[in-house]
Order: structure tokens, then sequence, then C-alpha cells
């Protein structure tokens, strides 16, 4: 349910999105009045197409953390219950009352099948597709492996078990060592925005009154042009790529995934790009 209504919302989001784009386009951005407010609809635009499918893409890997978090605490629990003297599907029933949050509908799915006599492989296979996890689908390899050539699953399991556990404190330890550096990424970019302001600030229009820049409008007619003004949207657009690539940079770093690091981009980009429209009036 939360999914369609994250898709419905992407959109709306971008039928409104296209709308504000194109009434800034062909009525506010030919107007030299109105260019700080063309650019602000551009922005609300932007965030207003792009913040539904951040949603989606946020919820989507929040669900499959979360189901890779469980998933060793799952294995670790019908280890134990298969060493108790149960069969694979018994213990697959009694771990399948646990609460594992979003991968208990599919244990308990899991543990149907085999009760209702479907092959271990086949019910796995289902299993990792309906996770979406990498990590859980070399797990599930590997038992399908170890099955096919007769070995003892519940052995696989308990060493399959110390694998993923192992892997997720490695996660957490690179996690809390790259903290660092995501702070830093922060700071660098902020160091390069308040360089960019000063420069637009206070450098341009110094060099301005101290060499009029002159153009040739016409023949025989020059016209004195404003470097700030000449400048400014250049300015503005090498804000927002340092926000966009710096923001990936920082979530591929933080988190391994590119996609992780949306929100960084998005937050630099809307913070940059209001203190410049704002500063460098």
């Amino acid at each position: 349910m939360i999914e369609k209504n994250l898709i419905l919302l992407i959109i709306s989001g971008f039928i409104v999105g296209m709308l504000l784009f194109f009434f800034s386009f062909f009525f506010l951005s030919k107007e030299p009045k109105l260019s700080r407010l063309s650019f602000l609809l551009y922005i609300f635009g932007g965030l207003v197409t792009i913040l539904p499918l951040l949603a989606y893409h946020l919820v989507t890997y929040t669900k499959l953390k979360r189901i890779e978090t469980y998933f060793p605490i799952f294995l670790r629990d019908l280890v134990e219950a298969s060493r108790g003297g149960l069969t694979l599907t018994q213990a697959l029933k009694t771990v399948s009352k646990n609460d594992y949050k979003e991968l208990t509908p599919m244990i308990k799915k899991l543990a149907a099948k085999l009760d209702w006599g479907i092959s271990i492989e086949e019910a796995l296979l289902t299993f990792s597709k309906e996770t979406k996890s990498k990590l859980i689908s070399k797990i599930v390899a590997s038992v399908i492996e170890a099955e096919r050539f007769g070995g003892n699953v519940v052995d696989t399991f308990q060493s399959l078990t110390n694998i993923t556990l192992e892997i997720d404190r490695l996660r957490k330890e690179r996690a809390a060592f790259l903290h660092g550096q995501i702070v830093t990424g922060y700071i660098i970019f902020f160091v390069f925005l308040g360089v960019v302001i000063a420069i637009q600030k206070f450098l341009l229009p110094g060099i301005n009154t101290a060499t009029p820049t002159l153009i040739q409008t016409s023949s025989t007619t020059l016209q004195q042009v404003d470097i700030s003004s000449f400048f400014k949207n250049a300015f503005r657009d090498i804000i927002i790529i340092q926000g966009l690539f710096a923001g990936l940079s920082v979530g591929k770093m933080s988190e391994g995934n590119i996609i992780a690091g949306i929100k960084h981009s998005l937050l630099m980009i809307i913070i940059g790009s209001l203190i410049f429209t704002f500063l460098s009036a």
C-alpha cells in the first residue's frame, strides 16, 4: 500500500513539477525583474519532481537494509531450532512465529511452501527473489549448492550465519570510520560556497568599478556590462554541479550506494542555491 501511494505521488509530483518548469520558462524567465522568482520556481519544481522519487528509493533502500539486518538473526534462530531436533520445515514453522519485521511474511511463505511439499531449492529461490537482496541471494545460492551435493544444510546455515554477522559488523565499522569523511565533505562544500559568494559579492564588483567592461550592442553603440550579473548564473550552476557530485560522493563513501547520496546532493543543492541567491542579490 505504501509503495502504491508513493508511485501515485511520484506521478503527481512529476506533473506539477513540469507545469512549474513550463510556467517559469515561458512567462517569468523573459522578465529580468522576475529572474529570482523564476529561479526559485525552478528549484521548487525540481523538488516537487525529485522528492517523491527520492522518497520511494529511500523507502525501498531502508526496507532492504532492515531485511538484511534481521536475516542473520533469522538464520541464528533457525539453526538453534534445528539443533534442538526439529526438521528444517518444523524449524521454519517455529521461527516464523518470531518478529523479523519486513522479513516475517517472507519467512512464513517459505515455511508454508516447504510444508506443501515444494522442494527446498525452489522455495529458497523464490524467497531470495522476494527479498531483492544480493547478499541473501548469494547465501541462498550457497545453501542450494550444499543441498545438491549432499551437504548438511543446518551446518551450512550455521557457517553462513557467522559470515553474515561478520559482514554486518564490518559494515558498521566502515560507516563509523567514514563518518569523519562525511563531515569533511560537507565542510569542503560550504567552504567552496563561501569562496564563490565572496567572489560574487566583493571581488567582481571591485573589478567592475576599476575596469569597466564594454560590449558592442550595435555598430556604433557600446554598453557597459556588470561583471557580477554576468557571472551570477555561471556561479549558480557551478554550485549546483558541485553539490550534486559532492553529495553522491558522500553517499557512496558512507553507505556504499550511490542512491544513498541523492539525499546529500539534494540537501547541498537546496542550501547552496538558496544561500547564493539571497546573499548575492
